[in-house]
């Protein structure tokens, strides 16, 4: 009987022991955003990566294959802050990066605040998020610990550090590419802390911007990617091939611009986020604190170089070690499984079209002046003359409807003639109506990714949908972009590593962009961010 009341105790005993360790939170989480990264990036580049960088979150931690964006458009600015949210711009209201403000007829950037001013550097006005519509991860783990939890943001972007940060947190901080320093803005701050003035003492921008840019490994090993010589890459200055000449790309330009256009923007913003770590002293208490990490390098070298040259590849090659340091830092001076990592993108990237119609795969480009010359002559001719479309912001048409009005014009017969003119140009695949989104629920498709991108305050009338590997011409015929819902935009890894996440657990299950914070906020209690919509991801939950 007492070895009967014995075990019982010890059964009792264990499940208290467990639950316990079960109800743990870490002392840290940290949220990376890469930007522009494709998971297919970690397959081609996988033997080549260290093994204590991308290989060991994924061999100790989750990874999620089949991660989506689930809206339209895949851009900087409306990724970061659904990550972040848990749900899309149709409710948190950052739609692109910039877009037309119908009440002030121009465009706007979707952190520019003109009540603030630039802290840090020379410049009026400045950033904050005031245009985010819903609260965040960010600000729910403040709310929850009554303002003990400690959130910084850092990237070379400034909505790459303000976006993910929160409407109130400890501080965000950007680079100012004219003096080589971060700076931040009035809404957070009046003067810069210590220890950011300290890193802007160092001139680390500097040091980054002297030398050469050479790849990391023997270039002759980069066989995963194409030519060094490419006819898809754009000119970086100082033409297009390695090495790069740092040194005289900066004395030529007298500034930090093109820093962001190597791998060591990448380094910059690592440096920057580890001096955050011990100058904020985040994760040292027992409250959940969080660094936000926004890598922006990744972007500006696909945009000019695509995703199939050398100079992608050695940036990934680069960033993998900077992973690695942060992981190592992080078991140092936070301790290891006393933190969590998450990893993801605000998008991927396509294919330079060139480079798919010299392979004899459907792809091209849409001319935008051709196009908005024939459709402005068609309904001159029809209507009379008039400025009858204020913008085309984030290939959506924003109409002048109280001239429409004006005119007695019929709003519908109006609009099927700008669609019926659209649908005549090669490359344009549909073009949808604003207002047929907020009257229809739509569950699938194209169409269901538009709604969830579309914000009825701040969209536009028409909305533009291109052929796949279509996109209209920005660059020539090299280089590449983003912000379509295909694939090769939406497919994003997820990696999620650290405390309490299953080791070396790969789900193939469909996983939306919106889901991963409403994950971290049940596993480790932080209430939802108030316009969450995504789901819970089951698979971190299973023991």
């Amino acid at each position: 009987m007492r070895k009967i009341a014995f075990s019982f105790l010890m059964v009792i005993f264990c499940f208290t022991i467990n639950l316990h360790a079960q109800k743990k939170k870490p002392k840290l989480i940290v949220g990376i955003v890469v930007d522009q990264m494709r998971l297919d990036y970690i397959y081609r580049f996988e033997n080549k990566f260290t093994d204590n960088g991308f290989k060991e979150l994924i061999k100790n931690g989750f990874f999620g294959k089949n991660t989506h964006y689930n809206y339209v458009p895949t851009y900087t600015g409306p990724g970061h802050a659904s990550i972040f949210s848990g749900t899309t711009p149709s409710v948190h209201g950052i739609i692109g990066n910039d877009w037309f403000v119908k009440s002030l007829r121009k465009e706007i950037n979707c952190v520019s605040d003109s009540l603030v001013s630039v802290v840090g550097a020379e410049g009026e006005e400045s950033s904050s998020p005031v245009n985010l519509l819903s609260s965040n991860f960010a600000d729910e783990l403040k709310i929850g610990s009554q303002g003990r939890s400690k959130v910084v943001g850092v990237s070379i972007k400034n909505r790459g550090a303000i976006l993910p940060a929160g409407h109130f947190p400890d501080g965000a901080y950007w680079f100012d590419p004219n003096s080589g320093n971060f700076i931040t803005s009035t809404y957070y701050k009046q003067k810069l802390p210590e220890w950011v003035k300290t890193f802007n003492e160092k001139q680390v921008a500097k040091k980054y911007m002297t030398g050469k840019w050479e790849t990391l490994l023997p270039i002759t090993t980069y066989t995963e990617s194409g030519p060094d010589a490419s006819p898809y890459e754009a000119n970086l200055g100082m033409g297009h091939t390695f090495p790069y000449d740092l040194t005289a790309i900066r004395k030529k330009d007298k500034s930090y611009k093109a820093l962001s256009t190597t791998p060591f923007g990448n380094s910059i913003i690592a440096d920057m986020a580890l001096a955050a770590l011990s100058g904020e002293s985040l994760g040292a208490d027992s409250e959940t604190d969080l660094l936000t990490i926004s890598f922006s390098s990744t972007d500006y070298i696909g945009h000019r170089f695509g995703p199939d040259s050398k100079e992608i590849e050695d940036c990934y090659l680069r960033l993998d070690l900077e992973i690695a340091e942060l992981i190592d830092e992080l078991n140092k001076k936070v301790g290891k499984d006393e933190y969590v990592i998450f990893l993801t993108a605000d998008h991927a990237v396509a294919h330079v079209p060139q480079f798919l119609i010299d392979k004899r795969i459907p792809a091209g480009y849409i001319e935008r002046t051709p196009v908005a010359s024939i459709l402005l002559k068609t309904l001159s001719e029809k209507y009379g003359e008039g400025e009858w479309i204020f913008s085309a912001s984030n290939d959506q048409l924003f109409l002048n409807k109280e001239l429409i009005a004006d005119k007695e014009i019929d709003l519908n017969e109006f609009t099927d003639e700008i669609i019926k003119s659209l649908l005549s140009f090669k490359g344009i695949k549909k073009v949808f109506r604003g207002e047929d989104l907020n009257r229809y629920e739509y569950t699938n498709g194209i169409a269901a990714k538009l709604q969830n991108g579309y914000n009825t305050k701040r969209s536009g009338d028409l909305l533009l949908v291109y052929e796949p590997g279509w996109f209209v011409k920005s660059y020539g015929k090299t280089g590449t972009t983003h912000g379509s819902g295909y694939n090769y935009d939406t497919h994003v890894p997820l990696l999620i590593y650290g405390q309490g996440i299953p080791k070396g657990y790969t789900s193939y299950e469909k996983i939306s962009i919106t889901d991963i914070v409403p994950s971290l906020c049940l596993k480790y209690e932080v209430n939802l961010p108030n316009g969450t919509t995504g789901n819970a991801i089951k698979e971190l939950f299973k023991k």
